[in-house]
């Protein structure tokens, strides 16, 4: 038989048309994105097909593979190609006969065997075979022919946006795995603060302590359904008595990080700035999100979208330097930093752009040292290698970034926002530049995002106790 029209249409052949031996086929390649889909959609999360570690050693992933694309790939062909549009798939008889694996090419293959005129019932012969044409599957398929004919427009299918934050699991599994950091908690008179604290704690990230004032600590915990019976409670009057005997704390070495809770971050960071009181050291504090977004494939840090109002050239060489450190110890040897601008070229009428310049100068120079600088970059062009292109932009970092370096808070907040509920990302904030490394988190965070965040405060305390 013919193949079907592949000109945007799918058009069926009738029962009349079908005859024994006429044959159709489509092939898939095999991803971790399919089982992915599989399980949301069928709320199937058993590890054997969703653990990549579990999965690789039982044969059930397997048979999960079959399952999926075996019935799913036979279907296919039968509503688009043979017989197509109209029919109706009544049953099917299928036998494994090799495993299927993520990474393989299947190609379900269905040829006519039999036509029943009284109910125009036909019987295909299936067959899936992998990339080296070896049978996967074999079996056979009952389905009902149309009788009448049918041409209609291919329907493009939608896609599909999996935020599955796999990144964000191992870096909480990964810090995880070391000694918990003593961590002042600031003003935690929240469920979400103290849930914050405890989740971390219960983690193996962190020892809390808990500071604020006492009656409004255990009223929250007694609220919550919290016990925190196991954690030391510094009493103080307010919020602003809280963030200022938390910072001592860690000047006086009882902490080793510092985490805010249920107060105002310009409160808490009042405490932290202070000239002579305070957590400053000679390099400029700085907020990074580590952003986890599902479309992009790697770790994306994006600065600074919470403290920095509008900084300066000489702020912003400190808040870079600041991001390419937390880089280094996520393991990132040699970051692409793009600094963002509403343009790609030099304008001298957009400070951002003539910032970008000489910031990249300054690299050149050795001013800023440990990453690779491009800009100023767009948005786009910063994180699509398509968009880069297009614009003919010959660049390490165009495309690739995995520092992006804002022009400004405003800018950088909301890109983080819209990264955050627009792209389906995990966002954990992280304070640096201070004597040591602040966890950052709103109400608005999610659990997973907090406890990411206190990951990376972790994982950042730990390298500069080695340091």
């Amino acid at each position: 038989m013919d193949e079907p029209s592949q000109d945007g249409f799918i058009e069926n052949v009738t029962f009349d048309e079908l005859k024994i031996g006429d044959s159709a086929s489509l092939s898939h390649l095999v991803a971790q994105r399919d089982i992915d889909l599989f399980a949301a959609a069928t709320g199937d999360v058993n590890p054997a097909h969703v653990d990549p570690v579990y999965a690789e050693t039982d044969m059930f992933h397997h048979i999960i593979i079959h399952g999926m694309w075996g019935g799913g790939l036979i279907s296919a062909v039968l509503g688009t190609k043979l017989p197509g549009p109209g029919t109706i798939y009544l049953g099917q008889d299928m036998r494994f006969v090799h495993p299927v694996s993520i990474g393989d090419t299947i190609t379900a293959s269905l040829t006519v065997r039999e036509k029943n005129a009284d109910k125009r019932d036909v019987v295909l012969d299936c067959q899936c075979t992998n990339q080296s044409g070896q049978p996967v599957i074999t079996g056979t398929a009952y389905a009902r022919a149309p009788d009448k004919k049918v041409r209609r427009p291919r329907v493009a299918l939608p896609y599909v946006r999996l935020a599955n934050h796999d990144r964000t699991r191992a870096l909480i599994a990964h810090a995880a795995g070391g000694q918990a950091i003593v961590t002042a908690v600031v003003h935690p008179t929240d469920a979400a603060a103290l849930h914050g604290a405890l989740d971390a704690a219960a983690a193996g990230l962190i020892t809390p302590l808990l500071v604020g004032p006492a009656a409004l600590i255990e009223t929250a915990a007694k609220n919550a359904g919290l016990d925190i019976a196991a954690f030391r409670v510094i009493d103080t009057q307010d919020a602003a008595e809280a963030a200022e005997k938390a910072v001592a704390l860690v000047r006086s070495g009882e902490a080793g990080l510092l985490m805010k809770g249920n107060l105002h971050t310009d409160v808490f960071m009042h405490a932290v700035v202070a000239s002579q009181t305070g957590l400053r050291t000679a390099r400029r504090i700085s907020h990074v999100y580590l952003m986890d977004v599902p479309d992009y494939p790697r770790p994306l840090l994006l600065t600074d979208a919470a403290i920095n109002i509008a900084p300066t050239l000489a702020d912003k060489v400190d808040i870079i330097q600041n991001a390419i450190g937390l880089a280094h110890v996520l393991g990132i040897a040699q970051p692409r930093v793009a600094i963002l601008a509403a343009v790609e070229t030099v304008n001298p009428e957009m400070k951002a752009t003539l910032d970008a310049s000489a910031l990249c100068k300054m690299a050149d120079r050795g001013q800023i040292t440990g990453a690779l600088l491009d800009g100023p970059l767009g948005f786009d062009n910063a994180v699509s290698v398509a968009a880069a292109k297009e614009k003919g932009i010959v660049s390490d970092v165009a495309g690739r970034a995995d520092i992006l370096v804002v022009p400004d808070l405003e800018a950088g907040n909301m890109l983080a926002k819209q990264l955050t509920f627009l792209s389906g990302a995990d966002a954990a904030g992280l304070v640096l530049g201070a004597r040591v490394p602040i966890i950052l988190t709103s109400r608005a965070d999610s659990a997973s995002t907090r406890l990411a965040s206190c990951a990376v405060g972790v994982l950042v305390a730990r390298a500069n106790e080695k340091a």
